[in-house]
């Protein structure tokens, strides 16, 4: 059995399909998908699929991009869905500073809201952390900003979403409590993926997708669906020169602790 970690499987680009998506992610043997929330829209989409779906769980949160309009409101809706037993974690939150750099004071005290509310909640938080390609900066904040907020609380945890680096953030992520989620880039030639994730223990990685985004090879370019996870469990295997059933059950394991699912 697998589980995607992280799919957004509320997006309009699986309207027409979704239930068949669903059906082939089953197929694939993806049992269970959590779905990040975006925005507070995201969260109500995703929790009408968890009914509709066995296996589906959703997050809350703001995505880092959604921060420069937010209100106060929707801080305090993203809040309240998490006292819902449907809501698995706080995500995906964090800090991106691949587009717009205006609103980045915005971003920053939005990251801090979720970390803190991860905490009070006691549900694992899901990070978004994306730069410019060889820049560091946002990383380097990031781990800055949760070891600020967390002065040591071990109720801190949760994943690096779409790990690809640099390096010593692994072990930041490691010492902070995370695990790193690995998707379609692991697949991907010259993405230097696969030399990272060859070195870093298998107990501290998750599967997962970003669907309908970034899709493994050989869909590259194309709509990304979670019965996809399949594809980076088998290119993990390789890696590790591990079978696929010992990748699916290590990283099965590891997400139903961190989920408490």
């Amino acid at each position: 059995m697998l589980i995607d970690a992280h799919c957004h499987l509320y997006h309009d680009r699986f309207e027409s399909d979704r239930d068949a998506v669903v059906a082939r992610a089953r197929q694939a043997g993806v049992e269970v998908m959590v779905l990040p929330a975006i925005d507070v829209p995201s969260i109500e989409k995703a929790l009408v699929l968890c009914d509709r779906h066995a296996g589906v769980h959703a997050m809350s949160a703001l995505h880092p991009s959604d921060t420069k309009e937010a209100t106060e409101a929707d801080f305090e809706s993203i809040a309240t869905f998490c006292d819902d037993p449907r809501v698995v974690a706080v995500g995906e939150s964090g800090l991106d500073y691949y587009w717009d750099r205006s609103f980045d004071a915005d971003q920053e005290r939005s990251f801090r809201f979720h970390i803190r509310l991860a905490m009070v909640k006691d549900l694992p938080l899901i990070l978004h952390t994306r730069d410019k390609q060889g820049r560091e900066e946002v990383y380097r904040d990031t781990v800055r900003i949760l070891k600020e907020e967390a002065a040591g609380d071990r109720r801190l945890r949760g994943i690096f979403h779409c790990f690809g680096g640099p390096a010593w953030l692994a072990d930041e992520a490691i010492e902070l409590g995370f695990l790193l989620g690995i998707g379609g880039t692991l697949t991907f030639k010259n993405s230097g993926v696969a030399a990272l994730v060859k070195e870093i223990p298998l107990e501290h990685l998750v599967l997962e997708t970003d669907a309908p985004f970034l899709a493994p090879e050989p869909h590259r370019g194309q709509r990304n669906e979670p019965a996809y996870t399949r594809l980076v469990a088998e290119r993990l295997a390789e890696v590790k020169g591990l079978t696929l059933e010992a990748i699916a059950e290590a990283t099965t394991v590891t997400a139903r602790r961190l989920f408490g699912i």
